[in-house]
């Protein structure tokens, strides 16, 4: 499941996800990634639905917590500055963003043009944008907590909100040189997923 704040050429994609790195740590929580809208032309009558492509990402945050820490520790927190085309940058970690996840998460969707500027956009691509984005930013936030680690799902209610995902856990999986069958038990559901 994908939440979509979609403006004028800038979007903000809120998600539950999880993940299992290379060293089978399993990981989830809400990810949220301001990306860029592509342009589409007008297509139909004026009354005709409208494509909406969301692409370009310049920006993620990461609020996650490991399997096998506490629940709400934010263990895995952390956010990618920027993107090499579809690439994010390496994790960086931040205390701030551990000690308050959600008000960090505010702070850094406020201040949208120092987003884009570190992620390489010009900001003025979406002067237009950013006022009405910073007015959504208490909506988001609490769109992004309900996705959030703090109060953890079952491995299937986490499954039924990131099989979209799928694809993704099985590559993944490949990463690792050999799972345990409890590993493999646990991604079960993404695994089985086509």
């Amino acid at each position: 499941m994908q939440i979509v704040y979609s403006f004028t050429r800038l979007a903000v994609v809120v998600r539950r996800w999880f993940e299992i790195g290379p060293d089978a740590t399993m990981e989830h929580g809400t990810r949220v990634e301001l990306r860029l809208l592509e342009p589409q032309e007008h297509r139909g009558t004026e009354s005709a639905a409208q494509r909406l492509v969301v692409d370009d990402a310049v920006w993620r945050a990461d609020l996650f917590d490991r399997l096998d820490r506490p629940a709400g520790s934010f263990s895995a927190a952390h956010h990618h500055p920027t993107f090499d085309g579809v690439e994010p940058s390496d994790r960086v970690w931040s205390d701030a963003l551990t000690a308050d996840p959600w008000g960090w998460l505010a702070e850094q969707l406020a201040d949208v043009e120092r987003l884009l500027r570190d992620g390489g956009v010009d900001p003025a691509l979406a002067a237009d944008d950013a006022d009405d984005l910073r007015e959504q930013v208490p909506h988001i936030v609490a769109a992004a907590r309900r996705f959030g680690p703090e109060d953890p799902l079952t491995r299937d209610g986490d499954f039924r909100l990131t099989r979209d995902a799928a694809e993704r856990v099985r590559r993944m999986l490949d990463l690792i040189e050999e799972p345990s069958p409890d590993v493999r038990e646990h991604l079960r559901p993404w695994l089985e997923q086509r």
